[in-house]
């Protein structure tokens, strides 16, 4: 079994070949996305640690396309002064497909 652990957008995320991720939004430029900030690399009998990356683990990836997350709803409150105060959030995000661990 091969898969990495990737680190993007502040978050980390376990992948390997064929997953489809969300990710934090990535830049609509090319259709060919390389993360190179790889933590750790599994394949069948060797576990590469990196500290805190491996030097040359890449993780390349598809941008399949650009959506937005379910929105979150965010409520202030403070008892006994009438103050109540509710706002909305969408996460704006990128939907990828791993295709190659290096």
């Amino acid at each position: 079994m091969k898969y990495a652990v990737i680190k993007t957008g502040g978050k980390q995320y376990k992948v390997k070949e064929g997953d489809v991720i969300e990710v934090d939004r990535l830049s609509e430029k090319g259709q060919k996305i390389v993360f190179d900030e790889v933590l750790l690399s599994v394949t069948d009998s060797t576990v590469k640690i990196g500290k805190p990356k491996i030097a040359n683990g890449k993780v390349e990836a598809q941008l399949i396309n650009n959506t937005r997350g379910e929105k979150i709803r965010v409520s202030k409150f403070k008892a006994k002064v009438r103050y109540r105060k509710t706002t909305g959030f969408r996460a704006n995000l990128t939907k990828v497909k791993i295709t190659k661990i290096i």
